[in-house]
């Protein structure tokens, strides 16, 4: 795992080039900047092997001419074109920093007075940012954390692509049995997915029978549904308001959207094997599931996101990464009110979220805490960033102490211990 900083990084003195470049799909452009000003007009290099060996070539061929001791290459925050690079420059003798595409964009207006964005303006403009001091090294997750962040990513397309399906699924089934999702509640269930799967139409519900109906429910519910909910999907299939045309068209469709569930259903389940076998390769990972309310996924994908929470030497620094860090805009009088940045990792944000809605609950470590801030007439929302925020702070300090979660633990009854 690379050295992780996310603060303001002071790394170009006068021995120092600083290398650029704007990512693409296909081609890159690349720019290099001497500490003396001399620097190259922006040329372009193919995201290949060759194309990589160029650009590394000219950077050589600079510092061996201009006696320089260190190169600094940039990037934007960016997506999965500039990864192959990244990890080809990991093995060279760089410093690799990012920067945030909101600075490049509020910087660019300066040159030329103009906000026009070309792949030659953009290079520079990055550069610049990197001479102010206002880069930030880059997360590079590297072992069992680049599988986990690998997995972890794969699981949530597909739990996406499975909520399109199944948005998809509702939206036909209201064409056909409108009153199904009054009386199931919805298509999510393994009961609704089955009585669509054999019994989609109201006169397929009728023609069945209730009392056969209500057994059927009760053994996929394993329990949970009976002859109530049997009854009530009997009456409202008799008469049912669904369209009569078409229908063979629309059970076409959805016996072809439940097929893709299914299939979404087995692969995000091997997908959750796979990150589990994992977790257990990362020693300190126990220490994280020992709070009650973190389960095993929750923590694969945190350290998937994270890399590796030894690597940061303090708390802000991971507050940062994840988005959760505080700004205001005020103005003489005018007191601004307090937000998240959301310029950290979007899922790491996402997991960390759902992660405080668990420890809330009735029971939950941080149920009394979050309670408070309500009463105090925070909303909800805010009220649990907080408590997120809170949880990443616990998950840090138990990872750097290498600690289990103990519930009310208070210094005063540590000191208490150690005295006796």
């Amino acid at each position: 795992m690379e050295k992780i900083q996310t603060k303001k990084s002071e790394i170009v003195n006068s021995k120092t080039l600083i290398a650029t470049v704007d990512l693409g799909k296909a081609t890159n452009t690349g720019y290099w900047r001497c500490p003396d000003g001399t620097d190259v007009k922006p040329f372009t290099f193919f995201n290949n092997g060759w194309g990589f060996n160029e650009f590394w070539s000219r950077i050589d061929k600079t510092m061996k001419a201009h006696n320089l001791e260190e190169v600094v290459v940039g990037f934007e925050s960016t997506g999965s074109y500039g990864e192959p690079l990244i990890h080809y420059l990991r093995k060279r003798q760089v410093k690799l920093v990012q920067v945030n595409p909101m600075h490049t964009k509020k910087l660019k207006e300066l040159q030329g007075n103009s906000p026009s964005k070309t792949d030659t303006k953009d290079p520079r403009v990055i550069a610049d940012i990197i001479q102010l001091g206002h880069a930030l090294s880059l997360v590079i997750p590297i072992g069992i954390p680049a599988q986990l962040r690998r997995l972890v990513h794969a699981r949530e397309r597909s739990t996406q692509r499975r909520t399109v399906l199944l948005n998809q699924l509702q939206d036909l089934v209201f064409l056909l049995f409108p009153e199904f999702l009054q009386v199931m509640k919805g298509v999510k269930s393994r009961s609704a997915q089955y009585l669509l799967r054999y019994h989609p139409r109201p006169q397929d519900i009728v023609k069945h029978g209730w009392e056969p109906l209500a057994l059927n429910l009760k053994r996929i519910s394993r329990g949970r549904l009976g002859d109530q909910r049997a009854q009530a999907l009997y009456e409202s299939a008799r008469s049912s308001v669904g369209l009569k045309e078409g229908q063979e068209s629309i059970l076409f469709e959805i016996r072809n959207i439940l097929a893709f569930v299914e299939a979404s259903d087995c692969f995000i389940a091997e997908v959750e094997k796979e990150m589990r076998d994992y977790l257990r390769q990362i020693p300190y990972s126990k220490f994280i599931i020992s709070l009650k309310g973190i389960g095993e996924i929750t923590t694969a994908g945190l350290i998937g996101e994270v890399g590796d929470f030894r690597q940061f030497k303090t708390v802000s620094e991971i507050t940062k990464l994840a988005g959760l860090d505080l700004f205001e805009i005020s103005s003489g009088k005018h007191k601004g009110q307090r937000h998240i940045s959301k310029r950290g990792r979007p899922l790491m944000r996402k997991l960390l979220f759902f992660a405080a809605i668990n420890v809330v609950r009735k029971g939950g470590i941080f149920h009394e805490p979050y309670q408070r801030y309500l009463q105090r007439g925070m909303e909800k929302m805010k009220a649990l960033i907080v408590i997120a925020k809170k949880l990443l702070r616990v998950i840090y300090a138990l990872v750097r102490d290498h600690s289990n979660y103990v519930s009310g633990y208070s210094k005063t009854e540590l000191y208490l211990k150690e005295v006796a």
